[in-house]
């Protein structure tokens, strides 16, 4: 449970938030007319380096960008570097509905892998709703369709893991290291990366004319977005913050179908809902342990 408890408040950050992540998928799209998916990721970074170092300086907190962790850190953003880089490859190959909705099954990776990797009890209750998650998963990629696993809906499949990973890599910083020095080290070692994997190929494009608008677009909207998740998530429990969360997917066929002249798939919000309630009763299943816990330690005191 959070120390603050403040429902409306949560709900206009996840509205911040919700659109963040709109601009992102644009920005994404936009900006892979002119650059790849290395270079995307490498101005993006840099666009975050500066805004975390600007709000670092602005409330006083540099010391706690000092290098700490780093290997952990590593680990962490190299998940997640993999994982973006593969969402941005999927971007542009299959429709942003079918893309959100298949990136919203991670949290039932985490859930899996959250036993292994951080010692967390696997119930009965994880194990439907992982079910539950891959019937979803299913419905919304339907491999066994005429159209099959193309390559998108791969990029897509295994970017969710990548997130995963991230996520439970993440989990374990948080309890040894502040937000802003998480949020700086990804932007400083992405930004690395995305420089080394945009000079592979022996030259690095320059981003020009409306393409830097659309820079500083997805580096801010990406930053601004997971600023606005987490923020809700200190006003209101995960099981409120989420249901918002999910409004994304809708949304964002909207934009699709707009924009891109893409179809509303009714497959695609079917698993979709399916995948969004596999993840409301992992985390009930949490809320509840976690009051379970509470009331046993209470009657021990």
């Amino acid at each position: 449970m959070t120390q603050t408890y403040r429902p409306f408040a949560a709900a206009l950050w996840m509205i911040g938030s919700i659109a963040g992540f709109s601009l992102v998928a644009i920005a994404g799209r936009a900006l892979r007319v002119g650059l790849d998916t290395f270079e995307v990721m490498f101005y993006r970074s840099l666009v975050g380096v500066v805004m975390v170092t600007a709000a670092a300086l602005y409330s006083s907190n540099v010391a706690e960008l000092r290098p700490r962790l780093m290997g952990t850190h590593l680990i962490r953003n190299i998940l997640h570097f993999a994982g973006q880089n593969l969402w941005l490859f999927a971007l542009t190959l299959i429709p942003l509905a079918q893309l959100f909705a298949l990136e919203f099954s991670y949290p039932i990776l985490v859930a899996l892998g959250a036993p292994l990797l951080l010692g967390e009890r696997l119930t009965r209750v994880k194990l439907i709703a992982a079910a539950l998650g891959f019937t979803g998963i299913l419905i919304v990629a339907h491999p066994f369709g005429s159209g099959g696993l193309s390559l998108g809906l791969l990029a897509a499949l295994a970017c969710a893991f990548g997130f995963a990973g991230a996520a439970i890599v993440t989990k374990r910083l948080t309890r040894q290291t502040s937000i802003i020095a998480i949020l700086f080290w990804l932007t400083v070692m992405q930004s690395v990366m995305g420089l080394i994997g945009a000079a592979g190929d022996g030259a690095i494009a320059v981003p020009h004319g409306t393409l830097w608008l659309w820079v500083l677009v997805i580096g801010a909207g990406g930053l601004g977005a997971h600023y606005s998740l987490t923020k809700a998530l200190t006003l209101a429990p995960a099981s409120i913050v989420t249901p918002i969360d999910f409004l994304r997917l809708p949304l964002i066929a909207v934009v699709g179908m707009f924009l891109y002249n893409e179809p509303l798939d009714i497959w695609v919000f079917i698993g979709g809902a399916i995948i969004f309630g596999a993840n409301w009763l992992n985390i009930r299943s949490d809320t509840n342990d976690r009051k379970d816990a509470l009331q046993t330690f209470s009657k021990a005191t």
